[in-house]
This record gives structure tokens, sequence and C-alpha cells, in this order.
């Protein structure tokens, strides 16, 4: 596991760049520090250590994703949930501890995001039992970005979305002041939108959303 992440650590070192790193830590309203490694140059780096034959055993997993997690560069926890996701047929029950982990440390919108709608969206579809408990654990935290989550992990389930469970979510985070959460629901509103607009369009209108959230979601449909 040591050598996996040194290689990696090696790789992305040896493409590092100042100004970029600079300019990507004022982006991020300064949370983190940056090898300054674009996006496209990140995924060419990364691309060997997510070849399945390659891959770390899934039982490593975890205590992967948490030493590239507390590591100061983001592009190493880029790369750690990307890992995650190569393992998505593989995730087992418990693995929703590590998926918390990952939301509640070091946490904003760009890990938080994908995170929430590509892995725990599937981790549900996996594990639907544990939905009801987990999500209201989240609501109930009063942490912004497991509130996020729970907003989000339907956000790509299109006809699957299950539009009672959004309203409950929803109608518990209502009065928020949060831009995130607010944000949030107005974004998973259009996103279902592009599905079931007339659905969406009632839902705005009989409930009482921010007014940020109402722009977002009806921001397609009205258009």
């Amino acid at each position: 596991m040591i050598s996996f992440i040194k290689t990696l650590e090696a790789g992305f070192e040896r493409n590092a760049n100042a100004q970029i790193a600079k300019e990507q830590k004022a982006y991020m309203k300064n949370h983190f520090e940056f090898y300054g490694v674009k996006s496209v140059k990140r995924r060419e780096i990364q691309k060997p250590f997510l070849v399945k034959q390659y891959l770390p055993a899934k039982t490593d997993m975890e205590v992967i994703v948490k030493m590239l997690w507390l590591k100061p560069q983001r592009e190493l926890q880029y790369f750690a949930q990307e890992l995650v996701f190569k393992y998505i047929a593989q995730l087992e029950e418990q693995d929703i501890d590590l998926l918390e982990f990952m939301v509640t440390n070091k946490s904003w919108w760009d890990t938080v995001d994908y995170i929430s709608a590509k892995i725990i969206g599937e981790y549900f579809k996996s594990f639907p039992d544990k939905r009801d408990e987990i999500i209201k654990k989240w609501l109930d935290s009063g942490n912004m970005w497991l509130q996020r989550s729970a907003v989000l992990f339907q956000l790509k389930y299109k006809d699957n979305l299950d539009t009672e469970f959004l309203s409950y979510v929803i109608n518990y985070l209502l009065g928020s002041n949060e831009f995130f959460i607010n944000k949030a629901i107005g974004w998973v509103l259009r996103e279902y939108g592009k599905t079931n607009p007339a659905w969406v369009v009632d839902f705005a209108n009989k409930t009482a959303l921010s007014n940020l959230s109402r722009k977002e979601a009806l921001r397609i449909i009205t258009r």
C-alpha cells in the first residue's frame, strides 16, 4: 500500500506546477493545497493506478483512501474517490462508514458532490434497506455536507428517483440559510426536471422553496 501511494505521489510531484497550484488553491477558497496538476493531466497520471488488473485488493481500499484523504494535496483526494468508484460493484454494507468519513473530512463541494452522486447513490441501490436509517441520521446530524449528500444521492437516478423520499428530504431542510443546501435542492430538482418536468413544477409551486432553490429548479423548464 505504501509503495502504491508513494509511486502515485511521485507522478504528481514530477508534474507539479506552482503557479497552477496557486490558482487552484485560490479557486477553492484556500481550503486545500494542490500539486498544480490540471484535470486532464491528473487523469493521465493516475490512469495506470486504476487499471483493473493492477488495483489493490478491495480489503486494502479503506486504508489507502484514508491515508490519501489525510494528505494535504487535493489531487490525492480526487484520486481516492475515483479509486473507491472502481470498487463500486464490490461495496459492502459497512463501507458506508468510509463514505461518511470522506464526506465529513476535508469537506467541500468538489469531493462531496462526486461521492454523493456517483458512489453513495450506487451504494443505496445495492443496500436500499439502509437508506431510510442512514439518511435520517445525516439529516439529523446538522452536518451541512451530510445533508447535502442526502439531497444529492439521487441526482442521477432519473426514472428511478423516489419522489416521495426526495420530498421528505427537501421538506426536512426547508428554511435552511446554507447556500450549499439550497443550491443542492435546486440542482437535484433541475436534474429531475429533465425526466419529469411536470412533477418538478408542481412540487416547486406547492413547496416553500428558497429563492435560490426555486430559481435553480425551474431554470431549464421555464427557459
